[in-house]
Order: C-alpha cells, then sequence, then structure tokens
C-alpha cells in the first residue's frame, strides 16, 4: 500500500514529482534493476516481482481475447507481456525508445518459436521486429488494446510515466491517423506499490486508462474517468521533440499535405 492510498486527496496536495519520489521508493523493494540504468526510475519503466503474474492477467482480458493487433510500450515490466503476444499468435507494435527510432513491428509467424523468449526483449525486438513508420503502422489495422506501464497510476485513471509524455504523444498520433477502434481499451500495467489512491486532475494531454493491472488485482477505472481521443498540440511539443522523433515529422508532413 502506497503513502497515499485511501486519501482522495486535491491535485494541489501532491506534486506528481512528489508522488513518484514516494513510489519509488516503495518500488526498490520489489524492482528488478536495469544495467544500463541501475535504479535511476526517472530513465526506465522498471521490471519487478510478479509482473508475470500480472502479464497473465491481462492475458485473460476479453481485451486481448478479441485483438488480433496490440500496441505495447518498450517498459521493462511488460517483457513478459511480449513473449504471451507471441505465444498467442498476437501481432503487435512497439515504439523504440524515445520513440527516436520510430515503431517496431512483431508479426510472431516470422520468429522461431524457440526464439520468443529472446525476442520479447529490448535487444531481440531490435534482432526479430521490422521497423515501421506511421503511415505503415496505420495500414497494419486498428488497436483495440494498447498496454502500457507507468511510474504511478491513480485509480482514477492518471497515469504518469518518466515525465517525457511519450505513451500520451503516441495516443495523440494514433488518434490523429485514425490506429484506433471506436473504443480502444488502454491498460496500465504496474506493481500494486505503484498505485495511488489520488483523484488527480489531469491535463488535456494525459491519456486515461480503463484498467489498471497488478500481479494481484485489476481495477477498473470509473467510466466518467475515460479517455479521449488525442491530438498533438505542435507549439506545445518540448523543444527539439519534432526534430528528433520521425514520426512526429511523418504526421506534420501528412497533415501539410492535407492542407
Amino acid at each position: 500500500m502506497t503513502p497515499f492510498s485511501n486519501q482522495h486527496q486535491a491535485q494541489q496536495s501532491f506534486s506528481k514529482e512528489a508522488i513518484r519520489e514516494r513510489v519509488w521508493s516503495d518500488l526498490r523493494k520489489v524492482a528488478r534493476p536495469d544495467s544500463r540504468f541501475h535504479w535511476n526510475f526517472a530513465e526506465f519503466i522498471t521490471d519487478y516481482q510478479g509482473s508475470e503474474e500480472g502479464a497473465r492477467r491481462i492475458q485473460d482480458l476479453p481485451a486481448w481475447q478479441e485483438s488480433d493487433l496490440i500496441f505495447i510500450t518498450p517498459d521493462n515490466n511488460l517483457e513478459a507481456l511480449r513473449r504471451l503476444a507471441m505465444e498467442d499468435g498476437k501481432r503487435f507494435v512497439m515504439s523504440t525508445y524515445g520513440i527516436a527510432r520510430g515503431f517496431l513491428y512483431v508479426d510472431p509467424t516470422t520468429i522461431p518459436t524457440d526464439c520468443y523468449g529472446w525476442a520479447s526483449t529490448l535487444d531481440g525486438m531490435d534482432r526479430f521486429a521490422r521497423p515501421v513508420g506511421l503511415a505503415e503502422v496505420a495500414s497494419l489495422g486498428k488497436f483495440h488494446l494498447l498496454v502500457t506501464g507507468a511510474s504511478a497510476i491513480s485509480t482514477y485513471g492518471i497515469r504518469f510515466g518518466k515525465g517525457h509524455g511519450y505513451f500520451d504523444l503516441e495516443w495523440a498520433m494514433f488518434s490523429e491517423m485514425h490506429c484506433l477502434t471506436d473504443n480502444p481499451i488502454v491498460v496500465c500495467a504496474g506493481h500494486d506499490c505503484q498505485v495511488i489512491d489520488v483523484e488527480l486532475v489531469g491535463s488535456e494531454f494525459d491519456t486515461r486508462v480503463d484498467l489498471i493491472v497488478t500481479p494481484t488485482r485489476t481495477i477498473e477505472v470509473p467510466k466518467q474517468y475515460g479517455h479521449q481521443p488525442g491530438r498533438v498540440v505542435w507549439e506545445r511539443l518540448e523543444a527539439g521533440m519534432l526534430e528528433r522523433i520521425p514520426p512526429l515529422q511523418e504526421l506534420r508532413l501528412a497533415q501539410e499535405s492535407h492542407n
């Protein structure tokens, strides 16, 4: 249980940074360190004890069963889920770190079954997945299920990651390019210690989630807190973001060609 559980505080009571620091303190007790980042949770979404159980909970969701094409973020805690996707014959798209190299596409039928374990890792994805641009992502089909990790997750549907807003940006690009079904399901996977019972007021750029899945429970976010279609607000992007993220450049060109 986190220090914020059952408090129902207003947003101004806790900054996102303060929540991150408190959650990260608890997370160190169950996290699996990354050799590239050690315990610096500001640089990566960590794996943790029980992530395999959480992956199986996601596998049991109706949205998983109904989906042929899934979007899965490159977070460490979703490695087990990526392997389950291959074993279940699910095609999926994963963004690269910081979206700096665009997206990777996995078709399990093109990967030897004895390589699924390696292929589900970030290094293995570079070996077995196919790089795709934003337009090609749109041509693959529509995402009914999107799965992401987080630094902390509010039971009211607000998640936040390392502070860069990459998943929110991905959601916006997918919305703009019509890559989403009419009623997509956004699942946030995390450890129980990352779940907070604080009603944060999300900004217009925050992507709310529909379900929170931990190793021990599945939490349905109240419908009134559901997510909305995203859009890229170009003037609000961080300096240099357009220049370093190829899918953003692709979207900008697509929009300009239609104007």
